[in-house]
């Protein structure tokens, strides 16, 4: 984007929807999404999801009925949901979320075209794997 600095859009209303499995956000600028749980769990900015740099996504499977068992606000500027599968480590700023709402049909393209790709599906259960805890190196 070019031009002028601008801030931020800014949330004026968030509201979890336990029985549509979405996250409802209304930004100051006038957008409004309603984010899917599912989205927001294959996309998460944790490490455990993102990896430690480019190449490192973990593909995320059996989300699709994924809920939210709590949101907690971090400071001004993000929430910290806990999934009911047990992630919680993911921090989703504004402008992480205004962007899950605002790319949401090509992020959810980009992740069929992964889970073609790995012959996998959404509701394939993720592997356990040993050991593979972040955090659990030093």
């Amino acid at each position: 984007m070019s031009g002028p600095a601008r801030t931020a859009p800014q949330p004026t209303a968030l509201t979890v929807h336990q029985a549509s499995h979405q996250l409802e956000i209304a930004f100051d600028d006038g957008a409004h999404f309603h984010i899917p749980f599912e989205l927001m769990r294959v996309y998460s900015p944790s490490a455990e999801v993102q990896g430690h740099g480019p190449g490192q996504e973990v593909l995320q499977t059996g989300k699709r009925h994924v809920g939210i068992d709590d949101i907690v606000a971090v400071g001004h500027y993000a929430v910290q949901p806990r999934f009911n599968d047990g992630h919680d480590t993911g921090i989703f700023t504004w402008d992480y979320l205004y962007k899950l709402g605002a790319e949401a049909p090509a992020l959810w393209a980009r992740y069929e075209e992964r889970l073609a790709a790995a012959g996998a599906s959404r509701d394939d259960l993720m592997p356990v794997k040993a050991g593979s805890a972040c955090g659990s190196h030093h």
